[in-house]
């Protein structure tokens, strides 16, 4: 029987504590698989409680269910080179230092302001975005940032031509099987994330207004997905093999590697690295977080892996307690493992 009872107790103390209103979870390992679900859907304007099937806005998670393997993909079939800059794919792009491996490691050091971002249309921000820079830290620090995933999504474009989120759903989720996974959820089904006065509850639009603005063009967020599909993915990385003619093993052999240009930096394609284990034991675990309260962890030689789904943004994105009590969650993971 499966048991990972600290993990568990660490979720629910979220849910206990208020530091989020729900969480639909499942603890995969091996053949096995524990599934819960906690707390409610909606706190304000009403209380809704949590449901089985609901959607998620999975928001970064975007970038490795989806934009990650669509890139991964194009050089597999020898289309795009992880080390050929940037430039060649996107010949507007600002600094030809810049490679394909910086922006899948987020070391491209891509800095700059653009004034009213938010307000801008699809066409004003997608021509803004090539007014940016490269700044001092370029290949010396990992520095999280969706540009990296949103030019990733332009980068596809170029060669799906077609939008990256219509790419992604016709090459990624359709033969993974991800029914329940999609751009275009229905908001009935959806776990709200903000809410205010002014602007009411936001459910089943995406929450980053990047995503928003840019549409089907943006490859860094609008993913929505359920606990099942979420599972049935983490279960595929465990063994590709599974399904084949997604990825070749030998791809997803590499997302559990150091890819940085840098070797004094630690980042996979799209994933973060966590070490594990002693010595000559060691491994590395990804982990990938979305702003809106989601998570995955796989470890894939232990061949167990974590999906936590939660929408601690709601009522606000005002809560950063809730990152304490997320490290606890994975700690209790990691160890029980």
């Amino acid at each position: 029987m499966l048991v990972y009872k600290n993990t568990e107790i660490q979720i629910a103390k979220m849910v206990q504590d208020k530091i989020i209103p729900g969480v639909s979870y499942a603890i995969l390992d091996h053949e096995q698989v524990i599934q819960h679900i906690l707390g409610s859907a909606e706190v304000v304007p009403k209380r809704k409680k949590l449901r089985a099937g609901m959607q998620y806005d999975v928001a970064s998670l975007t970038k490795v269910v989806g934009t990650e393997i669509l890139i991964a993909q194009l050089a597999e079939t020898g289309l795009l080179a992880y080390d050929e800059p940037v430039c060649t794919y996107l010949p507007n792009f600002f600094d030809s230092r810049v490679t394909v491996r910086h922006l899948l490691t987020h070391t491209s050091g891509i800095t700059g302001y653009i004034p009213h971002r938010n307000e801008l249309s699809e066409e004003a921000l997608l021509q803004a975005l090539f007014t940016l820079q490269i700044g001092p830290d370029f290949n010396k620090k990992v520095v999280y940032s969706d540009l990296n995933y949103i030019f990733l999504g332009l980068i596809a474009e170029r060669f799906c031509h077609q939008p990256v989120q219509t790419a992604i759903t016709k090459r990624v989720l359709q033969p993974l099987g991800l029914k329940q996974t999609g751009f275009h959820p229905d908001p009935l089904n959806c776990v709200p994330t903000e809410w205010s006065p002014q602007t009411g509850l936001i459910q089943g639009v995406v929450h980053d207004p990047k995503g928003r603005i840019l549409g089907a063009h943006c490859g860094s967020a609008g993913l929505f997905s359920t606990l099942g599909d979420l599972t049935r993915f983490i279960d595929w990385l465990l063994a590709p093999e599974k399904v084949p003619g997604v990825l070749s093993s030998q791809s997803v052999d590499r997302l559990f590697k150091n890819e940085t240009s840098n070797p004094k930096l630690v980042r996979s394609f799209g994933w973060g690295l966590l070490s594990q284990g002693e010595d000559d034991q060691k491994h590395w675990v990804l982990k990938h977080s979305g702003f809106t309260g989601t998570m995955l962890v796989v470890d894939r030689q232990q061949k167990r892996g974590l999906v936590f789904l939660s929408n601690r943004v709601h009522p606000t994105a005002n809560n950063q307690v809730y990152f304490k009590y997320r490290q606890q969650v994975i700690d209790a993971f990691l160890q029980e493992g």
